[in-house]
């Protein structure tokens, strides 16, 4: 990256945002050294205007932002910074400087869960139902997503909204295993949706 550090007086804003979750955590400012240390060692560095010195942020508090990817601005003077926060970000014990409560919510959960079960293909923990389905294989993973699927079937037919919202979050897990299992994720089916959707 050609980044504008003149533009600021050396310095450039960084917006850190979880990159999970997509939450905004915190605002620093980089000089040129915490930029390439932050690059070099993957934990955010910034340049404290009140220490005036670099800070890696969790050097005290061991909260660490891992860094993930990072982006410039159309004008190269303001920075993204796609991280893993290591615990909460704020120094009050917030999950974010802004207040807001860092969590996956909705399609966001489905990726953290993804990547939940891909962690599970990998270690295979014992005593983990996860590692029960892989180490049963792809047949019975696949006769699993058949059985859950027709309870859901069952259960939609009657009006308990809890028990055909259960069925349809075992269903979906299911399939997500089922999906990892085969080495893909969902945004290889949202793929296919989004190319039928636009040719119709």
């Amino acid at each position: 990256m050609n980044l504008d550090f003149n533009k600021g007086g050396g310095l450039i804003p960084a917006v850190v945002q979880d990159a999970v979750t997509d939450k905004v955590l915190m605002v620093g400012f980089m000089n040129e050294e915490a930029y390439n240390r932050t690059v070099t060692g993957r934990l955010v560095t910034f340049y404290s205007r009140t220490r005036n010195r670099l800070w890696t942020k969790g050097e005290e508090s061991g909260h660490y932002l891992d860094v993930v990817e990072i982006f410039s601005d159309c004008d190269n003077d303001t920075l993204l910074v796609k991280v893993h926060p290591r615990g909460p970000v704020c120094h009050t014990g917030t999950d974010t400087c802004f207040g807001e409560e860092n969590k996956p919510v909705g399609s966001r959960f489905i990726d953290y869960l993804q990547d939940f079960i891909t962690c599970r293909k990998v270690e295979m923990p014992e005593g983990s139902y996860t590692t029960r389905l892989f180490r049963s294989g792809i047949n019975k993973i696949a006769q699993k997503v058949g059985e859950e699927a027709v309870e859901l079937v069952i259960e939609s037919k009657d009006e308990n909204d809890e028990l055909f919202l259960n069925e349809a979050a075992d269903l979906m897990y299911h399939f997500l295993v089922l999906l990892a299992a085969r080495n893909r994720r969902m945004s290889d089916v949202a793929g296919v949706l989004h190319e039928r959707h636009q040719s119709s």
